[in-house]
């Protein structure tokens, strides 16, 4: 199954492609066709391997929208409000990330996390060291995985250790970047200032040119993720000049289609519009903003008719606490539901497939099961757990399937990953074909 249409702007039925006895059709990393067993079934060539997942569900690879890979080791640090946590925690392990026989080992695991969570594409920030973006793009090639990373920019109000010498020298470092890797296999990159706190004028300046610069890159950062934060960011940017934490990004040339906001969780009327007149993404971090104290996230606000905003679901590992986007998503139905806008099955689906990868403007490559696009899907067990079953095995509906996939379940739900239609991530003990080394080419334009 897989989506056709918003959820939020029609009716969930009208939104779901759902094939009850379905066929999915792969060849050379891409989906080539995708529909009903039977009429599809005669058209295969011979000697095409067919595998069979009776009585399981096959959706679209999930979509990411927001992590930090080096914040991986640090995962459930007792809480603090984010301006503690980032000085307690954060810094003091990204620091390390300028060692690549440190990074390694971490950008690995968090690979197999993610493939092991049925995530098939992520938007991840990587520390200020060009070392860490090295170790996270070397995993994520090697496995043919499309991963959008960058290396994270910031010259002020953090220790001396995580920051960039200069503007120039940033935008110098994450040039040579992009050259190394925007385009290689199926890597993205994304320009990446920490946020508004962290980044002198010039630094956003800087990203901001260097974004300009480097036509198909992308843009994460973080927005009105804590009260405190946007106390700050007021202070250094104040008013008349700029009227808003959003009008700081916009005044430095941050904003427009491919721009991804992660948390959104106090914007403003204005802030709002402007993101959605631009073309803008926002990153939706349930489990973060929960843990961190920081807010509730205002989902009926962002995919209001006439105003929509194209909207993700973000692990924000280590400020969230899980890397699966299943349980991302049973928390963003406890934040809408607090909100009074409760999501069902369908929604919630689409906003960890087709959302995050249209709020990255990569909709057109990943997040769907229509011919064309590649070849990353996954396979859910309903079944996976005693209590799944005891619940899947009494659904009325597919929404109703779906609802319970994700609020019940976790990594042990994923059966199966494949990335570019090889099998990437089995569950139960089946090890995976060994990762392809891909050589020097680019990938497809953007």
């Amino acid at each position: 199954m897989w989506f056709r249409d918003d959820p939020f702007l029609t009716s969930s039925d009208n939104a779901l492609v759902y094939e009850e006895d379905g066929l999915l059709v792969c060849q050379d990393g891409m989906i080539v066709a995708a529909g009903d067993y039977g009429r599809l079934v005669g058209d295969l060539p011979p000697g095409v391997t067919v595998v069979s997942y009776r009585d399981k569900v096959i959706l679209p690879g999930l979509v990411g929208s927001h992590a930090h890979y080096v914040q991986m080791r640090i995962i459930a640090s007792y809480g603090e409000q984010l301006p503690e946590w980032l000085q307690d925690y954060v810094y003091p392990e990204e620091s390390r990330f300028v060692d690549p026989a440190y990074a390694r080992p971490i950008a690995a695991l968090f690979c197999d996390e993610l493939l092991r969570s049925g995530t098939t594409t992520a938007m991840v920030y990587c520390a200020p060291s060009p070392q860490s973006v090295d170790a996270l793009f070397e995993e994520s090639v090697g496995r043919g995985m499309r991963l959008v990373a960058g290396k994270v920019l910031m010259d002020r109000n953090a220790p001396p250790a995580m920051l960039d010498s200069s503007p120039e020298q940033a935008y110098e470092d994450s040039a040579n970047l992009i050259k190394r890797w925007h385009g290689l296999g199926r890597s993205v990159y994304a320009v990446t200032p920490r946020f508004a706190f962290t980044c002198t004028s010039r630094m956003l300046s800087a990203a901001g040119e260097l974004w300009r610069d480097h036509p198909g890159t992308l843009l994460q950062t973080h927005v009105s993720e804590n009260v405190r934060e946007i106390e700050q960011v007021a202070e250094l940017f104040p008013r008349p000049q700029y009227r808003d934490y959003v009008d700081v990004y916009e005044q430095h040339g941050l904003l427009g289609p491919g721009a991804v906001f992660a948390h959104a969780v106090h914007l403003s009327k204005r802030e709002w519009r402007r993101l959605h007149e631009t073309g803008s993404g926002v990153s939706h971090c349930p489990t973060s903003n929960l843990f961190l104290g920081s807010g509730l996230f205002r989902m009926k606000r962002a995919v209001k008719p006439g105003r929509r905003v194209p909207v993700g679901l973000g692990s924000d590992v280590a400020g969230g606490t899980s890397l699966s986007l299943l349980q991302t998503a049973s928390e963003a139905y406890k934040v809408g539901a607090l909100r009074g806008f409760p999501m069902d099955g369908v929604k919630l689906f689409y906003l960890a497939t087709v959302g995050s990868a249209t709020a990255m403007r990569l909709d057109h490559l990943i997040g769907s099961l229509e011919p064309g696009h590649e070849a990353d899907f996954i396979v859910l067990d309903p079944a996976a757990t005693p209590q799944l079953d005891a619940r899947t095995g009494h659904v009325d509906s597919v929404d109703d399937l779906l609802f319970s996939l994700a609020v019940m379940g976790d990594d042990r739900t994923v059966l199966a990953t494949y990335v570019a239609g090889r099998l990437a991530h089995h569950r139960d003990a089946c090890p995976a074909p060994p990762p392809v080394r891909l050589a020097d080419t680019r990938g497809p334009e953007r």
